[in-house]
C-alpha cells in the first residue's frame, strides 16, 4: 500500500508559494528527495488561473519510507524555506489499495 500526500502551499504574496517551489528545484532538494528510497514521485503543479497556491504530489512506497523521509536532516531545509516565504499548508492524506479499479472503462490512456 503506497501513501500519496497532497500539499498545499501558500503564502502572504502571490509569487511566495511558487519561488519556494523554484528554490526547491533549483537548489536541488527536490531531486534529493526524488533519489530517497521509497519516493515514487515528487512533482509541484501551479494553478493555472493566478492562485497563491502550489500543489506538491508527495508519494511514498509505505509509511516506513515517509517516517525515513521525515527524520532526515533535509527537513530542515525544507522548513527553513517554508519560513523564508511564510508558507502555510493544507495537506491531504491517501492510501492505495490492491484491488482493480472497475472505473478503467471511463479512462483513455
Amino acid at each position: 500500500m503506497s501513501i500519496t500526500i497532497n500539499i498545499y502551499y501558500k503564502g502572504n504574496k502571490a509569487e511566495d508559494a511558487a519561488a519556494f517551489a523554484e528554490e526547491m528545484e533549483r537548489s536541488g532538494i527536490a531531486d534529493r528527495i526524488r533519489a530517497e528510497e521509497g519516493n515514487l514521485r515528487y512533482e509541484y503543479f501551479l494553478p493555472l488561473y493566478g492562485e497563491k497556491t502550489v500543489l506538491l504530489i508527495d508519494s511514498w512506497k509505505d509509511q516506513a519510507a515517509l517516517d525515513l523521509h521525515h527524520s532526515s536532516p533535509m527537513m530542515r531545509e525544507i522548513a527553513a524555506l517554508r519560513e523564508k516565504y511564510d508558507l502555510h499548508m493544507k495537506v491531504e492524506r491517501y492510501f492505495s489499495d490492491d484491488t482493480e479499479p472497475n472505473d478503467k472503462r471511463f479512462v483513455r490512456e
